[in-house]
């Protein structure tokens, strides 16, 4: 393990170099194209290959074949881009791909403010493709958080064969801060899981006992099959209520019956709280501060940062706040994660705390809400 004073796209960078990655398709597009850039210089480095595609579209369809070829892959990009990306992530949630997206959000719909941050496309991430179904999103606040949740976004698009979105933002992204690098033997690093039947027993998208079916690659001598339509088990096309059935339930059930495994936060001053401050991402460092200022007036607050946005493990949320009489949710949007949580905690009073920043609301900003409520 090495410590190295580097951006959270950095970070990103390395952890996925950790985590394995073999191919990374791009296309640049402020605020994550320095993604791009180094690892453009340090993959090749460690046997990988980047290449930049014509746009991002073709981008994410190169990274999913890639992943057939048993390579693991990435793609980053913002929001104009990750619109681009949306029918092919539904390709690749329907054939089971395994891939990471590093969605780096920056200001506002369309071109908006390229170079600065908000928190507008948190919905997008996991509901914004068509299919209904719902995708692993991590959210990191810091550096740190960049690298570690960037191998925990490959770990669990491995093990569950689905794509999964790192969601950072502009603030994490250009932000520096001292990260602890690891090498591969030094974390936990999860490889998807490989047929166990000679070829003529395999039956690409059948589970057996597991959680999601063993992934044969090209080239491995399977029958290997990437529909893109309702599919049988063994990937031939059924256009039948019963294969419809089993599939859809099959691909929801298996990540969001995982929320609780790949639940994650931290929280400061829940032992003694009466209303707690909700956030997640560099926001949820300003609502941190924004709590302590509060204590410090006589209120006893605490807050709740978020690190696993979805799926959302609807019991571990009810049961963290289960003290807790009201629940401001703090973002930097129009209170777009907000309509998660109320849904949720529907026993306690929850408040948006929408407030729109060009970086992070400032923690004074953020009490004074509070305190108008109160």
């Amino acid at each position: 393990m090495r410590y190295e004073y580097v951006t959270g796209n950095i970070a990103v960078a390395e952890a996925s170099m950790t985590a394995g990655l073999k191919f990374y398709a791009g296309y640049p597009i402020t605020p994550s194209s320095d993604i791009f850039e180094y690892l453009a210089r340090e993959l090749p480095k460690r046997g990988g290959h980047v290449v930049q595609f014509e746009d991002e579209i073709a981008s994410i369809n190169a990274a999913i074949g890639a992943s057939w070829t048993c390579a693991k892959s990435m793609t980053a990009t913002s929001g104009p881009g990750f619109s681009l990306m949306l029918e092919a992530l539904s390709l690749a949630v329907i054939t089971e791909t395994p891939l990471v997206v590093v969605y780096v959000m920056r200001t506002g719909p369309s071109t908006g403010v390229p170079t600065r941050s908000g928190q507008y496309d948190v919905l997008q991430a996991t509901y914004g493709f068509h299919g209904g179904l719902v995708i692993p999103v991590l959210a990191p606040s810091t550096p740190q958080e960049a690298y570690d949740l960037t191998i925990r976004a490959f770990n669990v698009s491995e093990e569950l064969r689905t794509p999964a979105i790192l969601l950072s933002d502009a603030v994490v992204a250009h932000t520096y801060g001292k990260v602890a690098i690891r090498e591969r033997g030094e974390v936990e690093v999860v490889d998807r899981a490989k047929p166990s039947v000679p070829p003529e027993s395999y039956r690409p998208y059948d589970p057996l006992d597991g959680i999601a079916p063993p992934m044969a690659c090209f080239g491995e001598g399977y029958n290997v099959l990437v529909e893109s339509l309702t599919h049988d088990e063994k990937g031939y096309y059924a256009p039948r209520t019963d294969a419809q059935r089993r599939l859809m339930w099959r691909l929801y059930r298996k990540v969001v019956e995982s929320a609780e495994r790949l639940f994650d936060y931290s929280a400061a001053y829940l032992d003694d709280c009466e209303f707690a401050l909700v956030s997640y991402g560099p926001t949820a460092l300003s609502a941190r501060v924004a709590a302590k200022l509060l204590r410090e007036e006589g209120y006893r607050a605490c807050l709740v940062k978020l690190r696993t946005l979805f799926p959302l493990y609807e019991k571990g949320v009810r049961e963290l706040l289960r003290g807790v009489g009201k629940v401001f949710v703090v973002e930097n949007n129009v209170g777009l994660y907000f309509r998660e949580l109320r849904g949720v905690l529907r026993d306690k009073e929850v408040i948006s705390v929408p407030l729109i920043d060009l970086d992070v609301p400032p923690p004074q900003e953020i009490a004074g809400v509070v305190k108008e409520w109160l």
